[in-house]
């Protein structure tokens, strides 16, 4: 069907925009886009929308955590006859200079989380490598992702206070293509089995540049996925050689009985100019789980699934609740403080570690996803 964004140029297919190329279920598209103040990132907001255009459906969610809660909203609508519209009932996104502001805003709902924000871009972004896999002949993966890092500005409302965000640090995330199904909601199963891994993505911002690492590895030193820079200011010309060729790591873990989290890591990065660095990582309180988002299902909730024509839900969470904390599993976005050489920057990790990999095994007790 026509819509407004037929009136653009760059139209791929003798199609309509709404249209893709295939029709599996699972090819999506998602918007992602998280923030947090410094030093202090006692406080995390996550915000999310997925489009899948096979399924006729639009949702998102969006969320802040605070040391020990979190709160969340989560919506769904029908695309048509609306498909490329970026709202769902109160919560929107908006692109209101590519590659440099978006839009942010969740009105009056009955949640209690409300927010205005704008994303201001201020490092070019990271194009990650090509995500495709096969299993049996068939295609599980292929999709394309980009993040972005910059600061935000506004206000946001929660747990009946305001919070005036003023500069902001922040990163965005946008993929799209066939995505592999993450299942590990343990309420609807069969779960998605994972064999031995480890895997990390990391962004953080510095006074002059930002830096990007995105690792998975079947076995210490066994790569089967990499991708990071060092990321120049936005206009910046970009270089190859400062892309991410290596990585070691070495991650010390807390003594938490409820799930794998971080306390500090080393990596040893190397770059396609030659150069290495050593860069070390604090966990800084603020985490925020992405099960608020729907990832991986949440009783019964999957990612795309057709909840009518328009769908909410909301909740809030104790995070020092054993049963809380084994439903949302380890899947997070967390704050990080990052000292590169004497430089000291902020950003955001997510980490996990499956059973069998030959490495941190005080953690694989608790899922990796």
């Amino acid at each position: 069907m026509l819509t407004p964004q037929d009136d653009l140029i760059g139209h791929q297919l003798p199609t309509t925009f709404d249209q893709i190329d295939n029709s599996d279920p699972a090819w999506m598209e998602r918007l992602w886009y998280t923030g947090h103040p410094v030093p202090g990132s006692d406080v995390i907001f996550d915000i999310g929308l997925g489009y899948h255009p096979n399924r006729n459906v639009m949702d998102g969610f969006a969320g802040v955590a605070v040391p020990g809660r979190q709160w969340n909203f989560r919506a769904s609508r029908r695309l048509r006859p609306d498909p490329l519209n970026t709202t769902i009932g109160p919560l929107s996104i908006r692109v209101i200079e590519g590659l440099k502001r978006h839009a942010l805003t969740l009105g009056p709902n009955d949640s209690g989380l409300r927010f205005e924000l704008e994303f201001h871009a201020t490092l070019n972004p990271h194009e990650e490598a090509g995500h495709l896999r096969r299993r049996d002949g068939r295609v599980t993966e292929h999709m394309y992702r980009a993040q972005q890092m910059g600061r935000y500005t506004g206000w946001l409302e929660f747990d009946g206070r305001r919070m005036e965000v003023d500069s902001w640090l922040g990163q965005r995330d946008h993929s799209w293509g066939v995505r592999a199904e993450m299942r590990s909601d343990e309420t609807h199963p069969p779960l998605t089995y994972y064999p031995p891994f480890f895997f990390c993505w990391t962004t953080a911002q510095f006074k002059d540049y930002g830096l990007v690492i995105f690792l998975k590895e079947r076995a210490p030193g066994d790569v089967i996925y990499l991708s990071g820079e060092i990321v120049r200011p936005l206009g910046q010309r970009a270089s190859g050689r400062d892309q991410l060729v290596a990585v070691q790591h070495d991650a010390k873990w807390l003594a938490d009985p409820l799930g794998q989290s971080l306390d500090q890591a080393n990596f040893d990065l190397t770059f396609a100019s030659g150069e290495r660095r050593t860069v070390q990582v604090r966990a800084l309180p603020a985490r925020y789980y992405l099960k608020g988002g729907l990832y991986g299902g949440l009783d019964g909730w999957f990612h795309g699934d057709d909840k009518g024509k328009l769908f909410a839900a909301h909740d809030q969470w104790d995070l020092q609740d054993p049963a809380t904390r084994r439903k949302l599993r380890t899947l997070a976005d967390q704050v990080i403080e990052v000292r590169d050489g004497d430089q000291v920057g902020y950003g955001i990790i997510e980490y996990g570690v499956a059973k069998g990999y030959a490495k941190y095994a005080e953690v694989q007790e608790h899922p990796a996803i």
